[in-house]
């Protein structure tokens, strides 16, 4: 490992996938300043997308791995928006999580908390961050979760 972010993540067991490509007509991240703006990425995992709804056949845990995993995707994104030196990230601003649920569900929160957490656990007090849970009766390719992210870099 060749600096600290990626020894703590090598600590907790985690590798990063390959920065996932554009699905549609837009790119994976825009920097801007000092600013780098990532699209949202769907929960996948070593073994496809991650899919389904909560409140109905997802549990929270369930939703929370799947909110991990598009936070690994994040992070793999912002690795390639740095040009492979996660050690330029100075503060992780702000995540929007969108999460495939039926109407009634409410704990948005704690499925989100499962990349709110992994950022914390990644970079420490720089990975604390403004963040927005928001329901939604559907996402792309029937996915549990999709989460955005605005990143602060040198």
């Amino acid at each position: 490992m060749t600096n600290a972010i990626e020894s703590r993540l090598a600590e907790l067991g985690l590798s990063l996938p390959e920065a996932p490509a554009p699905a549609a007509n837009y790119v994976p991240f825009v920097q801007s300043g000092p600013l780098v703006f990532i699209s949202g990425q769907i929960s996948s995992g070593p073994d496809g997308l991650i899919c389904g709804k909560l409140g109905d056949d997802l549990s929270i845990e369930q939703g929370a791995s799947a909110a991990r995993a598009c936070g690994l995707a994040l992070i793999a994104q912002l690795r390639a928006a740095c040009g492979g030196d996660l050690t330029r990230l100075r503060r992780v601003v702000k995540l929007t999580g969108f999460v495939n649920c039926t109407p009634d569900f409410t704990d948005q929160p704690k499925v989100v908390n499962g990349c709110s957490d992994l950022m914390v656990a990644v970079f420490g007090e720089a990975g604390r961050h403004a963040r927005a849970a928001v329901g939604a009766p559907a996402l792309p390719l029937g996915v549990a979760v999709e989460i955005e992210g605005i990143f602060e870099i040198a």
